[in-house]
């Protein structure tokens, strides 16, 4: 017999309606993405956005962000035509009150204000507002300034008109996100100026001024030369040696005004950034995959034209697009993003738009550059050829089926479970920590497979190379999904990869190896959010009866100064993992009501490459660069 309460009554009194901005502060992942570092800098892009669709539209000339001293509060300027604040007709209230109070409010609806704009939904404004502890909006027209004020979405002070004149117009907002939605609330310099600069590269003559209070600096980004400008950029901080030196360049403003440009390099990967409307689409969309079909047909024709055609050898779409450096940007009056975060566009009619606008230009360079387009086709061939010669290579490392065993390291300790999505695979450091781990472990669902020695370091190593090594194929074997293009993220026998090492410096430099051949050989996994780290404690601090663990010394230095006063403190630093008893290995990073897993993700593709390639690549002057930038702000364990 149940003794539990009754259940309430399913009726009208249950259904909840959230009013006004409310859905927003329920739940700010549906129109921010998250309310991590993502999230917290998208507030700032939804403002600087509406500034950029003034000078899109031709009534903006220059933006000015304004990061304060507290480094978390914004402040976006723009000499546009100023939101109005003149009443509605029908809500009798100001339209900057309804601008920035109300979702699915603005003048991008209709199509005669803005023939292009990011911001199409009208709830980016409202949507900061709401997130926001405070904001400020002040807006000048005719003559005059007018001010007004709110509290998480809320008017706190009515539209006022101040008394000072002024000349020109524009639009001025001030904001400070609120710590009740997001964890941590400081803004990162090099993330807003990153995106800044970006923009100056797609809108070409609009200046872009950021001015850091925090770090005392005022950077300001003009670029006549727009994504031309911006390809050389990516060149330079990726390291990419083009193999011809005029990129090929594409512009036309008919049914929808495109841009594109691009070059081969000697790099083996693709790079492609695409934007809709000055937005950045993380995931693509059609107008990527127009511009990547546009690439394929313009080359098969060319090499059919001319009859270059090699023999023994199948050219691919992966072969024709290798190395490809390159950017397109296209603004459509009416897109149709995936979400409010807008990182993939679906109009299926601008794939087509872009194909065949790009390939029809693409085809008459080449064929009016021939020595440069001959030096394409070869570096093309070339590529053929080496896919081919690897391909059996990977074949053999593909997945045999997650009910296989005979392909699975012996050392290899497996979990019970056959459900995937519940089982974590633990990549530890050494046969000691490694057997730590597999006697504290839930052998349900967790899985260790330890790594004797150094990783390889995959960043300038071959795929042969990469193929012969013994523990790269352990962890290639034990994961069952493939490794490069063919990686295929269903096939992956678990739900999560944890990357587990030392706390020590010696645990992070293995660490940062594993990352490197993730990021080049599996990125698949690390964009579906299945790869972790787990933060093992450097310290057991023992303080009375009481038991902390610090994952740092800085940490360390936190909980003394917290706690140290009750008692003198008995403080232990692990040697590593296999010093720790199995469990405290388990109630500290093993066990899931208690550990701590850091989700890897990429936010800035472009800054990732850069600090990859300094860190672990071939040129050591960059890692000595790159260190003696940073040493005066970290501890150095040497």
């Amino acid at each position: 017999m149940s003794t539990s309460a009754p259940a309430k009554k399913y009726n009208a009194d249950a259904i909840v309606a959230l009013e006004g901005l409310d859905p927003v502060r329920k739940r700010p992942g549906m129109y921010i993405g998250s309310v991590g570092s993502a999230g917290l800098h998208h507030l700032i892009w939804e403002i600087v956005d509406n500034s950029v669709d003034e000078a899109m539209n031709g009534h903006a000339s220059e933006i000015v962000v304004t990061l304060h001293k507290d480094g978390q509060s914004i402040t976006v300027s723009d000499n546009g035509r100023g939101i109005p604040i003149d009443k509605h007709p029908k809500t009798k209230k100001p339209a900057l009150e309804m601008v920035l109070t109300i979702l699915h409010a603005g003048g991008k609806f209709e199509g005669q204000n803005y023939k292009t704009s990011g911001g199409l939904h009208g709830v980016g404004a409202s949507v900061v507002n709401a997130l926001s502890k405070e904001m400020t909006a002040v807006v000048r027209r005719d003559g005059a300034q007018y001010k007004m004020e709110f509290e998480r979405g809320v008017v706190t002070s009515k539209l006022k008109k101040l008394k000072a004149a002024v000349r020109g117009t524009g639009t001025s907002i001030t904001f400070a996100p609120d710590p009740q939605i997001f964890p941590k609330t400081t803004f990162d310099s090099q993330v807003i100026t990153a995106r800044l600069e970006t923009a100056s590269f797609l809108h070409r003559g609009v200046k872009v001024t950021f001015v850091d209070e925090v770090n005392k600096t005022k950077q300001t980004f003009l670029h006549e030369q727009g994504i031309v400008d911006y390809l050389a950029k990516v060149l330079k901080d990726r390291k990419a040696r083009p193999i011809h030196e005029q990129p090929f360049s594409h512009a036309v403003d008919d049914e929808i005004r495109l841009e594109g440009v691009l070059q081969w390099t000697e790099s083996t990967d693709e790079h492609l950034r695409s934007y809709v409307n000055g937005i950045p689409t993380g995931s693509g969309g059609t107008h990527e995959n127009g511009f990547k079909g546009a690439i394929t047909k313009a080359v098969r024709n060319y090499i059919d034209t001319h009859s270059l055609t090699p023999r023994g050898v199948k050219i691919t779409h992966e072969d024709i697009r290798e190395g490809i450096v390159g950017i397109v940007s296209v603004f459509v009056a009416d897109p149709q993003f995936q979400g409010q975060t807008k990182d993939r566009l679906n109009n299926p009619e601008v794939q087509a738009l872009v194909e065949g606008a790009v390939r029809a230009e693409m085809e008459q360079w080449m064929n009016s550059n021939r020595s440069t387009a001959d030096g394409i086709v070869a570096r093309i061939i070339a590529a053929a050829r080496a896919r081919a010669a690897s391909r059996a290579a990977s074949a053999a490392v593909s997945r045999k089926g997650a009910g296989k065993r005979t392909m699975l390291p012996g050392k290899l300790s497996d979990c019970l479970s056959s459900g995937k999505m519940e089982s974590e695979l633990f990549i530890v450091e050494g046969d000691s920590a490694g057997g730590t781990a597999k006697q504290c472990r839930d052998r349900n669902y967790q899985a260790i497979l330890p790594l004797r020695g150094k990783v390889l370091n995959t960043e300038s190593a071959t795929l042969k190379k990469i193929l012969d090594n013994r523990e790269i194929q352990d962890v290639i074997n034990s994961l069952g999904c493939g490794i490069g293009p063919k990686t295929d993220v269903s096939s992956l026998r678990y739900g999560r990869i944890v990357l587990l090492a030392d706390a020590d410096s010696d645990g992070h430099h293995i660490t940062t190896l594993l990352l490197t051949f993730f990021y080049r050989h599996m990125p698949q996994l690390i964009a579906d959010g299945r790869l972790y780290i787990a933060v093992p404690p450097l310290y057991r601090i023992d303080i009375g009866k009481q038991t902390y663990w610090a994952k740092d010394e800085i940490h360390r230095q936190e909980i003394l100064e917290e706690h140290g006063g009750r008692a003198k403190p008995e403080i232990t630093r692990f040697k590593g993992l296999g010093e720790m008893m199995p469990k405290v290995l388990w109630e500290t990073t093993l066990d899931p009501a208690q550990r701590t897993l850091l989700r890897v993700e990429v936010d800035d593709q472009l800054e990732t490459d850069r600090v990859i390639s300094d860190l672990m690549g071939r040129d050591a002057s960059a890692r000595f660069r790159f260190i003696m930038e940073r040493a005066a702000d970290a501890d150095v364990d040497v």
